[in-house]
């Protein structure tokens, strides 16, 4: 059955309301591929910057100064992970639980809210580095955003504003998918909410485990859910906890922000700064290991049985990997806090080392268990999405040992807030492990989203995926380097004493730069610059939603 086949056959999924959720899922690509070129854009400027100051560096005067460096600094994972990542994962999700499920999305309009909401968030944080440098350094540390004598007070008020209007359309994704999921319709009509949590935690998967242990028959030889929307389903728990904590620490910090604008000076140091950062990094922490993880395998899952047309292997241990995720992804924020002299040792030890650990069997297993999926349907045919897919998982091959090596107390003291961290772990981790794997649900998607339109040219498409495999694990690999021999991160260096490895890493930035010009060329030459403005006007037929009134896409 082909993908557009099977969509459709889904109970009151119309041809009126699939045009609506191609359009608004294209909506949010879109936004995600040019916040993605702005924040390419920003880590050339920074990379060039760390080369030095030669006769041959082209970067402005302007930038080497270091309030334009620590604004671009700050807004730049702003942009790039909630403002292109989320916009992309958020887009294709509320596209394909429609499709896993077979149930219409619970609404379109709140899809539409969700990408304005996060693009003019996004804005509002760029606009706030750009015309106040507010450059708390991206984090909302406690208590450098609110030091008005250091940072701009309206410039703080903005950015906040702007990191709180993405939490508010994460919110609206949340509920958005949820109640999709639970709408009682199509083959979820005689399910109950028990049923839907227990797949959607994979408990099932569990319990089919412990029954085959002791003997007895499966649990379930039908779960509620796919495998991808256990997936989904899981990330979005996280999704909601580090919405909530980055919201709580931004209206926090907000009232101290307009406080000191009315005149009124409140004591920062009234919130005990160790307990805030154990509370800021245990939100903030479940993007990256519980969201970005969980998020990730799902798609994995996800793409490899529709590139092989085959059942995943080892689908019950998957399943309950993913519950055994949700445990582990919220005890390992203080893997971050290794070099605080006040964490306590056993939290290091524990939460930061041991539990932490853990996480390369989880991230190994759904490694292992695509790769097995894909082995067992050779031969396969090398198409655009497997070639995504095997880089997309490279990627997380790579990055997920980095960051273990880095969550030792003794390396630990070596490689704390220095250029490995965000290079060879965070960079390789972003660029190469989750962007790939997300173009190749994007080349997945691409006929249904479009209506079979074809791609201009596989040439640049095979030139977009060599550029920025080896421009991501060269910048990265470079940036590792220069950690190892000390270059820290947050730092402005402008002697170029790191200036090979920063040259090296610039070249290949400028390949991810170049790899998504060549992307971007590619899609406006398939769909036409007409196509392109078209997706963001009104469809001209109404269509339905239940739970709530008759819209317009």
């Amino acid at each position: 059955m082909s993908f557009t086949k099977n969509l459709m056959s889904g109970t009151n999924f119309d041809h009126t309301s699939l045009n609506a959720l191609q359009k608004v899922t294209l909506r949010a690509v879109v936004m995600s591929f040019l916040f993605y070129g702005l924040v390419a854009l920003e880590g050339m400027i920074m990379r060039m910057v760390e080369v030095g100051k030669i006769p041959q560096n082209p970067i402005p005067e302007m930038f080497f100064q270091p309030e334009h460096f620590f604004s671009i600094m700050t807004v730049h994972p702003i942009i790039g992970i909630f403002g292109s990542t989320y916009q992309l994962v958020f887009g294709a999700f509320m596209f394909l639980v429609p499709y896993l499920t077979k149930k219409p999305l619970y609404s379109i309009k709140l899809a539409n809210f969700v990408w304005i909401m996060i693009t003019l968030g996004t804005l509002l944080a760029w606009i706030a580095a750009f015309v106040w440098q507010y450059a708390p350094l991206y984090t909302l540390y406690w208590p450098l955003p609110a030091d008005t004598e250091q940072f701009h007070v309206i410039g703080g008020i903005v950015f906040i504003v702007g990191v709180a209007l993405i939490m508010v359309g994460t919110f609206g994704f949340i509920y958005n998918i949820y109640a999709t999921i639970f709408a009682r319709i199509g083959v979820h009509k005689d399910k109950t909410t028990k049923e839907l949590l227990i797949s959607g935690f994979g408990i099932d998967g569990i319990l089919n485990l412990f029954n085959k242990l002791i003997g007895k028959p499966p649990y379930t030889k039908e779960p509620a859910l796919a495998l991808p929307v256990v997936a989904i389903f899981r990330g979005t728990v996280d999704t909601f906890l580090d919405a909530v904590v980055i919201l709580g620490a931004g209206v926090l910090v907000l009232i101290f922000l307009l406080a000191d604008l009315g005149g009124l000076h409140l004591d920062v140091t009234a919130i005990d700064a160790l307990l805030y950062k154990n509370f800021f990094w245990w939100g903030l922490d479940l993007v990256a290991d519980g969201l970005v993880l969980i998020y990730v395998a799902g798609s994995w899952y996800l793409l490899a049985t529709l590139i092989t047309g085959q059942k995943l292997f080892m689908e019950n241990v998957a399943r309950a990997a993913l519950m055994l995720e949700l445990l582990v992804s919220w005890m390992v924020w203080s893997h971050h806090l290794l070099g605080d002299q006040g964490q306590p040792d056993m939290m290091k030890l524990i939460s930061g080392e041991m539990v932490t650990a853990f996480e390369l069997l989880t991230q190994g297993l759904a490694l292992f268990i695509t790769l097995v999926t894909l082995w067992k349907a050779r031969p396969l045919k090398v198409t655009m999405e497997l070639k995504y897919l095997l880089g997309g998982l490279l990627g997380f091959g790579l990055a997920v040992p980095a960051a273990i090596i880095q969550a030792d107390m003794g390396m630990n003291r070596v490689l704390h807030n220095t250029q490995w961290i965000i290079g060879a772990h965070v960079h390789i981790a972003i660029i190469v492990g989750l962007y790939m794997t997300l173009y190749s649900a994007v080349f997945v998607l691409w006929p249904i989203v479009t209506n079979n339109t074809q791609l201009y040219s596989k040439k640049l498409a095979n030139a977009h995926f060599w550029l920025h495999l080896i421009g991501g694990i060269g910048m990265g690999a470079f940036m590792g380097m220069a950690g190892l021999d000390g270059m820290l991160r947050r730092h402005l260096y402008v002697d170029g004493q790191f200036q090979t490895d920063m040259i090296l890493a610039a070249v290949a930035g400028s390949m991810l730069l170049l790899a998504w010009v060549l992307f971007l060329y590619n899609i406006i030459m398939s769909v036409g610059l007409k196509g392109l403005i078209g997706i963001f006007l009104p469809a001209k037929d109404k269509t339905a939603s239940y739970g709530i009134e008759p819209e317009i896409a």
